[in-house]
């Protein structure tokens, strides 16, 4: 008996922790002990001095911060209530991204201008653990999808509030920023635009095609082919393939590069993203097709629709949260892949990616990374929200 008792308080001692708090803890204690929190350089090309919390912050507030951390894992790693586990992620995201801008007026000399400050791995390790438990705690929540959405403008206006209170202002990232700023801007605009004019052609074209490859089971799996076929070239030999033909058409055809097409730039980018986003639209929409229930189509027809009306009045908006799917994929899609277009001086953040990848600019890639990764994190959390309403909608739809 004594060895049942020991063996049964054995494991309820091991589900007192948290699994995944466990596996976020050690990575969390990754960034803390094993990566620098800051990193100084003398100007923007010599190599950087890493700076653990101890040496990056006034020792009082170094101390306070390590130890505030360490508070943060206990609670992750224990089965705290999600609403704690929440509230701490949250508040341990800020706290960090409040420290490493005071890191950069602690370090930054008063008499080198040319001096860099900027947020080391172990800063970045520490808020993408934090993250994590954020996202955990979210989904343990069920948060209605409004709420998520509200979740993500405030944090929109966070993020907003902390550059614009100048706490930051300090790190080399907002130094890069403030050199290009008007450049920023404008690549911010072409990045939207390839992104979004990509998945809108792409919709407006799509979703024909995959009517069309519903409606006649004999072209689906050509179509289907073809569009698998594109989506298994990489990117940049998409973008490769494109130059000719496209400035071809800008030397021969009248009126052509008065709209940009040419070899390089614009054109062969928003081109290449089009033939990407096909096949997630296409393939979506024939699959929400197929899965409106018989039932529905039979009723429609028993009331005497047409092949028009029932398609518009039942089989779309019934297939609609999987068509609305597929265009999420590829908005997502799209936003990672706008950044190879400033390969070919399509514009968009990739020309500060790679700027910063020629220059070796840590820095200026971040400058360039940072917003897409932002963008497409939004974008995945409205679209889901959007998916979910709308199945929410048409279920009860399909009752009434």
């Amino acid at each position: 008996m004594s060895a049942i008792s020991a063996s049964t308080t054995a494991q309820k001692s091991l589900t007192a922790f948290d699994k995944l708090g466990m596996i976020l803890a050690l990575i969390i204690l990754a960034g803390l002990f094993l990566q620098p929190f800051s990193q100084f350089a003398a100007n923007r090309i010599v190599e950087a001095t890493p700076k653990m919390i101890w040496s990056a912050l006034p020792g009082w507030q170094g101390v306070c911060l390590m130890a505030t951390i360490i508070a943060a894992i206990v609670v992750m790693v224990l089965r705290s209530p999600v609403n704690l586990r929440l509230g701490v992620s949250v508040a341990m995201m800020a706290v960090l991204a409040l420290m490493v801008g005071r890191s950069g007026y602690f370090l930054m000399p008063d008499d080198n201008p040319y001096a860099r400050v900027s947020a080391g791995g172990g800063f970045w390790i520490m808020l993408f653990g934090f993250s994590i438990a954020m996202a955990d705690a979210i989904v343990r929540k069920q948060l209605a999808p409004m709420k998520r959405m509200a979740f993500l403008a405030i944090g929109m206006a966070a993020i907003g509030l902390l550059l614009w209170s100048g706490a930051w202002d300090q790190l080399s990232i907002l130094k890069e920023y403030a050199n290009r700023s008007d450049a920023f801007w404008r690549e911010g605009r072409t990045h939207l635009l390839l992104t979004f004019g990509s998945v809108g052609a792409a919709t407006v074209t799509g979703i024909p095609i995959g009517i069309l490859c519903y409606r006649v089971p004999k072209v689906r799996a050509t179509i289907l082919n073809i569009l698998n076929v594109l989506q298994t070239i990489p990117s940049i030999a998409m973008f490769g393939l494109l130059i000719a033909p496209l400035a071809w058409i800008g030397r021969n055809i009248p009126g052509a590069a008065e709209l940009g097409i040419a070899g390089i730039g614009f054109a062969p980018a928003i081109v290449a993203l089009y033939a990407y986003s096909l096949l997630p639209v296409v393939s979506n929409t024939v699959a929400g097709l197929d899965s409106v229930p018989p039932d529905a189509r039979d009723a429609a027809r028993g009331m005497g629709m047409t092949v028009r009306q029932l398609l518009l009045q039942i089989e779309l908006p019934l297939a609609f949260p999987v068509i609305l799917t597929g265009i999420r994929i590829v908005l997502v899609q799209n936003i990672g892949l706008a950044v190879i277009a400033g390969l070919i001086g399509g514009g968009g953040y990739g020309t500060f990616v790679f700027q910063g990848i020629a220059q070796t600019a840590t820095d200026l890639v971040l400058l360039g990374a940072m917003p897409v990764v932002g963008m497409a994190f939004a974008a995945a959390i409205i679209l889901d929200a959007l998916v979910e309403i709308s199945q929410t909608h048409g279920k009860k739809g399909a009752s009434a």
